[in-house]
C-alpha cells in the first residue's frame, strides 16, 4: 500500500522540517565550539537535552515521510501512534519551557532565535499538524504505554552520567544540587505529566474522530 502524501500535507512537513533542522543544526555548532569543556564533553551534552532529542525525533519525522515514506522507517512514522506519541513529547518541550525555565536566562542573537524555534515554533507547528492532518481514529487509551519508555530512559541516561560527569541540563533533575530526594519527586511529577499529557492527546484524539 503506497504511503505517498498529499501536496497540502507535504508543504507542510517541508516547512516543520526545515524549521526542525534549522533548530538543530547551528545549535550543535555552537555547543561543540563552547569552551567551557572539551568538545568530546560538548557533543554528548548536546544529545542530553531533551529538547535537541524532542527536535531531532520530529526533525527526523518529517524528513522520513517527504523522502521515504514507504520505507520501514515510513510506515513506522506514518502510524497513529507514533505521530501522537512525537506530538506529546514536543508539547512537554514547550509547556516546561516556557512555563519554568524561560525565565532563568536570557540569550541574544542567534541563540536566542534558535531557542524560540526549538521551544515554540517546532513544538506549534508539530501539535497543528497532528491536529490536521493526523488520523486519529485508531488511537487507543493503552497507547500511551510504550510512549513513556523514551522519557524514562532519558532520565535514566541523565542521571546515571550526571553522577560521573556532575552535568545535568536541567535544574529539577539537578541530583548534585537538589538532592536525590527531590530529584526523584521532580522525576514522579514530569512521568504523570507524561501520563496526564498522553491520556489527554489520546482523548482529544477520540473526541476528534467521533466528532468527524
Amino acid at each position: 500500500m503506497s504511503l505517498q502524501k498529499p501536496i497540502p500535507i507535504k508543504i507542510f512537513l517541508a516547512i516543520l522540517s526545515c524549521f526542525a533542522w534549522f533548530a538543530l543544526i547551528p545549535q550543535f555548532f555552537i555547543t561543540i565550539g563552547n569552551g567551557n569543556a572539551p568538545w568530546f564533553e560538548n557533543f554528548i551534552r548536546y544529545f542530553s537535552y531533551f529538547t535537541l532529542l524532542t527536535n531531532a525525533m520530529v526533525a527526523v519525522y518529517c524528513t522520513v515521510l517527504l523522502v521515504a515514506p514507504n520505507s520501514r522507517w515510513g510506515r513506522f512514522f506514518a502510524r497513529t501512534g507514533t505521530a501522537t506519541a512525537i506530538t506529546v513529547y514536543i508539547t512537554i518541550v514547550g509547556l516546561i519551557y516556557n512555563i519554568i525555565l524561560r525565565k532563568l536566562a536570557q540569550f541574544e542573537g542567534l541563540q536566542k532565535i534558535l531557542n524560540e524555534v526549538q521551544h515554540v515554533i517546532v513544538p506549534v507547528l508539530f501539535v497543528l499538524y497532528w491536529c490536521v492532518f493526523v488520523n486519529k481514529s485508531s488511537l487507543r487509551w493503552k497507547d500511551f504505554l510504550p510512549w513513556l519508555g523514551y522519557p524514562f530512559i532519558y532520565l535514566l541516561f541523565v542521571l546515571v552520567r550526571g553522577s560521573f560527569s556532575n552535568f545535568y541540563p536541567y535544574p529539577f533533575i539537578h541530583l548534585g544540587n537538589i538532592g536525590l530526594q527531590q530529584t526523584l519527586i521532580n522525576a514522579a511529577l514530569m512521568g504523570v505529566l507524561f501520563i496526564l499529557m498522553s491520556l489527554a492527546f489520546i482523548g482529544i484524539g477520540k473526541l476528534w474522530s467521533r466528532k468527524k
